[in-house]
């Protein structure tokens, strides 16, 4: 299981040239005027994760299949999206397919990169996102209301369920709040992630800054990361110049020219760091000698669950699952010296897997 990020922000903020390097493609144009990119592009990186090098080389593994994840790059909003300025509402549609939204925001100066509002100010190009998402929101409920209200007159509990929470988002978005805000049960929630928000998902502020801030920020950023925290959101400093210089070069050159500009790491792992975090996501392994592979659940996920993500039919016929924590499995020499010392542990139905897992299923065909 994968999940999908969607990149928006105004135009020039460095979303495309971000994408580029994220996915070593070339597949979105960035260039420097607005509305360049004419299509969403979705690229899909492996998640880096050391725990799977050192189980494969533990397992004498001949692949390595870390786990992926997907950014979609949306081309730039401006002011009016919603009621179709710049490139309208395809692009909104874009976004609500996503599981959850990168605000890049605009955190460097640069007079030869042109601001659509001729000031960088990122604070206001995330208002501006925000805004034009919670209007295209307000819109979208309004629309569903009328035929709801008759379905619900008829007896329908379910529209009368959708009804209540349509209010309680109306009422927040005309504050001028997101709707991931409303006060929900664990019974509506199903309901609720129907109505396909686009203020309901989960989002991470993405602070690009030029290469000399790329390790400790500057003003912008560290204003986006108050904006951030008084909003309960995730939030990255990244350099999309970096990144774009890193993806061009050899694995082996990648540690010593970050250690030139003293980061420890490429944006991209702070970025699926923070990702995970917001979504609440988690890795366990399957090791043996054909692969040793990544595989992403969510937290809280049971054993069941967990096998399902690699077949459905793993889940429907669901027997036990042979668990070993990373860490045993690491310092014991693999599945053979873990099951002698009583590390390998058979979890049944009710197990809740944990981040690090190395896992094998037994299952009715």
């Amino acid at each position: 299981m994968g999940f999908k990020m969607g990149i928006v922000g105004l135009p020039n903020v460095g979303k495309s040239t971000l994408f580029n390097a994220l996915t070593r493609t070339a597949a979105a144009q960035a260039a420097n005027f607005p509305f360049c990119t004419i299509e969403p592009n979705v690229g899909e990186v492996a998640v880096p994760d050391e725990r799977l090098g050192k189980l494969a080389e533990i397992g004498k593994s001949s692949n390595v299949i870390p786990a992926r994840m997907s950014f979609v790059d949306i081309a730039g909003l401006v002011k009016g999206a919603s009621k179709g300025e710049g490139l309208g509402n395809q692009f909104l549609a874009n976004i609500r397919e996503c599981d959850a939204i990168a605000y890049v925001l605009r955190c460097f100066e640069d007079d030869n990169v042109l601001h659509v509002n001729n000031r960088v100010d990122p604070l206001a190009d995330a208002e501006v996102v925000e805004t034009e998402l919670m209007l295209a929101d307000l819109e979208s409920l309004e629309k569903r209301l009328p035929a709801l209200e008759k379905r619900a007159k008829g007896g329908d509990k379910e529209a009368k369920v959708t009804i209540d929470l349509i209010h309680r988002s109306l009422a927040l978005l005309r504050e001028g709040q997101s709707a991931r805000l409303v006060e929900r049960s664990a019974e509506e929630e199903k309901a609720f992630r129907e109505l396909q928000l686009l203020t309901s998902k989960p989002i991470l502020y993405v602070c690009n800054v030029d290469e000399g801030s790329a390790a400790t920020g500057n003003e912008n950023s560290r204003k986006v990361e108050q904006y951030a925290k008084e909003r309960d959101a995730g939030v990255v400093v990244i350099s999309a110049e970096i990144e774009s210089q890193l993806a061009q070069l050899p694995d082996e050159e990648q540690a010593e020219y970050l250690g030139t500009l003293e980061l420890k790491e490429p944006g991209l792992n702070r970025l699926i760091r923070e990702a995970y975090d917001l979504l609440g996501l988690q890795t366990y392994f399957t090791v043996g000698p054909k692969e040793a592979r990544a595989w992403t659940i969510h937290k809280g996920d049971r054993a069941p669950q967990a096998a399902g993500v690699i077949h459905t039919d793993f889940e429907k016929g669901f027997i036990r699952a042979q668990t070993i924590a990373f860490q045993d499995f690491v310092e014991l020499g693999g599945e053979v010296a873990a099951r002698d010392a009583g590390k390998a542990r058979d979890e049944g139905k009710e197990y809740v897997v944990k981040d690090g897992d190395v896992m094998m299923f037994k299952f009715n065909n």
